[in-house]
């Protein structure tokens, strides 16, 4: 468990709303039960092949699973899954270059404090990353 709770356990990790990620080790031709926990989850395939539903999808891939279904991962090769996901949120998300949020007013107001130089710099780093044309 890296963050929030599934199979009956709980990571550590603080987190603000409901969250699921897992980094899962699945061996060759076993299978997991993954819950309708959560509206929204999907598999990330880091190494080996894996089957949800009848798609299959290997490393490098994502799978979107059904929302609000139990659905099943079996590992057709050793596999490394993180299963992602969460609830979703009552309103929408925006997204532009590295900046989320919920109203593109905040986005234009960061987009303006990144290019003033008014974000926090990484530590050990000096390089300044200009933003990308819209």
């Amino acid at each position: 468990m890296i963050a929030g709770e599934a199979f009956g356990r709980r990571s550590p990790v603080r987190v603000l709303w409901p969250t699921l990620y897992v980094d899962m080790m699945v061996a060759a031709g076993a299978c997991v039960e993954i819950g309708a926990d959560y509206s929204e989850q999907a598999c990330y395939v880091a190494e080996g092949e894996i089957e949800v539903a009848g798609t299959r999808a290997a490393a490098g891939e994502l799978l979107v699973l059904s929302s609000g279904d139990a659905e099943t991962l079996c590992a057709h090769r050793a596999a490394r899954v993180i299963l992602l996901g969460g609830e979703r949120f009552a309103t929408p998300r925006f997204i532009w270059w590295n900046f989320v949020s919920s109203s593109r007013e905040r986005i234009d107001s960061a987009k303006r404090q990144w290019s003033e130089g008014r974000f926090a710099s990484v530590p050990e780093e000096s390089e300044f990353i200009p933003l990308p044309p819209d």
